[in-house]
């Protein structure tokens, strides 16, 4: 594809619209059944915009003493919680801004929030603890300490809670709190992400390495060779495709017909610096990224990982998150000068 000014696009992405927000914008996501998407930016901001127009809706300033950390959209849309160094987790109405609920976790920075897929559960991590919430803000269970900082938390298919933090992935009882897995491995694990039925775990590692585990065997494999901290993956929803950052060439290993072991992987090039947010789109096999040269690209990859870039765009610094509107048709992303832009994909 040729070259791009800002805010330029090419091939299937057309833009929609254009916003911006105060500070570096950390987390985008869609609320309301993709009607709003909401921004959170780095000095403790949320904004509300119209996911059609673009038009502002609410904001809340400087939510979180510190700079906020971390935000998710409850599964049924309607709220969403933000986490901060205040060592609080706070509940809003995503419809008016409105606060609902304040919890309040002490000293420690709450930097990763993750809802349970029914949506009756959240869990925060701050420190080495993680504490389990239910809907209505009553904590329901907490961890033991972990041997180090948890650096990821994620929900499984079954209900089930996963941390990850250095030496081992921790499986926990949503409901009760027991631990009932732990897949441990010498290094430090800074990303982590499930397959949709919850059995492969796959992280990113400090020594530029993905490690996975498969729970229904317990056997691990690793990938090797990156040129960085593999900080971003994510699986597709059919749970075959795992997309891998860790540099400026995004890695997709597939997991059927017994891989990813023995195979080779699909090299998907054209970024110019290291990828920093992937997302696959929710319905086939279209895939998002972003990187830290602000360009966007979307791929149609095969069965096999293999792909070709079918859009690109050009933000105005680093693509801090990369979200789709639920029905896949519109894609939305920000970057650490705040920009907000969203692109409407062509048929």
């Amino acid at each position: 594809m040729s070259e791009l000014t800002e805010t330029g696009s090419q091939g299937a992405l057309r833009v929609g619209w254009t916003a911006e927000v105060d500070d570096y914008a950390i987390a985008c996501e869609w609320a309301l059944g993709g009607k709003v998407i909401l921004v959170g930016d780095a000095a403790g901001g949320v904004h509300a915009f119209n996911g059609k127009s673009g038009a502002a809706i609410w904001e809340q300033s400087e939510t979180h003493d510190g700079g906020l950390m971390a935000m998710v959209v409850h599964p049924g849309g309607k709220s969403f919680a933000t986490a901060g160094q205040d060592g609080k987790v706070m509940i809003w109405n995503a419809d008016n801004g409105e606060e609902i609920t304040v919890l309040d976790l002490g000293s420690g920075w709450v930097e990763h929030l993750a809802w349970s897929l029914d949506g009756q559960s959240l869990a925060a991590a701050s420190s080495r603890f993680v504490h389990v919430f239910s809907v209505d803000g009553q904590e329901i269970w907490q961890s033991e300490a972990h041997p180090s900082t948890v650096s990821a938390v994620s929900w499984s298919s079954t209900e089930e809670l996963a941390t990850a933090c250095y030496g081992r992935v921790s499986f926990y009882n949503g409901a009760t709190g027991e631990l009932t897995q732990k897949l441990e491995w010498k290094g430090s694990l800074v990303s982590m992400d499930l397959s949709p039925d919850g059995d492969i775990v796959a992280c990113g590692s400090q020594d530029n390495s993905v490690h996975f585990w498969r729970r229904s065997t317990a056997k691990d494999s690793m990938m090797s060779g990156y040129a960085g901290k593999p900080s971003n993956l994510a699986f597709d929803r059919g749970g075959s495709l795992l997309a891998t950052g860790g540099g400026p060439i995004v890695i997709v290993w597939c997991f059927d017909a017994g891989g990813p072991e023995g195979t080779r992987p699909g090299l998907l090039e054209l970024h110019d610096e290291p990828v920093s947010s992937l997302a696959f789109a929710p319905r086939g096999l279209r895939l998002a990224s972003g990187a830290k040269d602000g360009g966007i690209v979307l791929w149609a990859l095969q069965s096999d990982g293999q792909g070709d870039a079918i859009g690109a765009a050009l933000m105005s610094d680093l693509v801090s998150a990369i979200a789709w509107r639920p029905d896949g048709r519109i894609l939305a992303a920000v970057d650490a000068k705040g920009k907000v832009t969203a692109w409407r994909l062509k048929k």
